[in-house]
């Protein structure tokens, strides 16, 4: 079964096109046009062992909120997509992950019902040309688009860069263990039948 996916998305603001394979071993080609957010990108693609492909145009004269908030929705439709029914998947990933002196956590459910709760304390505006404020907003148009419950607190601030890294890469591993297939499910994961 290709658990795989491309998404386009076209507007006055931004032209984003996502390949996305579920299954893969973490290769990634990215450009943005933010270099710290296709760092970011790389780091969730490698980390949670997801092929990803993603190219932007976007507004970045005027700032990089477009460009960021937009990949978000299409990478959150792609992963929606690639999931497919969701029959034998395990449905919920969690991680506790460390960087240096920060401590991360994310966790997922991939329920059909978009819900976000974010807590991390960033302290400066900018990771290079990436604002620290597009890191709230990509993840919540992710959880949106693909419809999930997602929740990503940061248990011991530090470093700006640590703690952005280390919720991409937190993201990417709960991801790659919502989205694993268990053979011993062999429907979806719930009471009612559907997600």
């Amino acid at each position: 079964m290709q658990r795989t996916s491309e998404v386009e998305r076209y507007t006055k603001e931004t032209s984003v096109e996502i390949q996305l394979n579920l299954d893969g071993t973490g290769i990634s080609q990215i450009d943005t046009g933010i270099a710290f957010f296709d760092h970011m990108l790389d780091g969730f693609a490698r980390h949670g062992l997801f092929d990803l492909t993603v190219k932007v145009d976007g507004d970045l004269g005027v700032d990089d909120h477009h460009t960021i908030e937009d990949t978000g929705i299409v990478l959150g439709e792609a992963i929606r997509r690639a999931a497919g029914d969701k029959k034998g998947i395990e449905r919920y990933g969690s991680r506790i992950l460390p960087m240096d002196e920060v401590l991360v956590l994310a966790a997922v459910d991939l329920s059909g019902r978009p819900f976000f709760s974010f807590d991390a304390p960033f302290q400066g505006e900018k990771m290079g040309g990436m604002s620290t404020q597009m890191v709230r907003e990509f993840f919540y148009a992710i959880s949106y688009s693909a419809m999930m419950n997602l929740h990503l607190k940061v248990l011991t601030p530090g470093n700006d860069h640590h703690m952005a890294e280390a919720l991409f890469k937190a993201f990417a591993k709960a991801l790659d263990q919502a989205v694993r297939i268990d053979p011993r499910i062999t429907d979806v994961l719930s009471t009612k039948g559907s997600i």
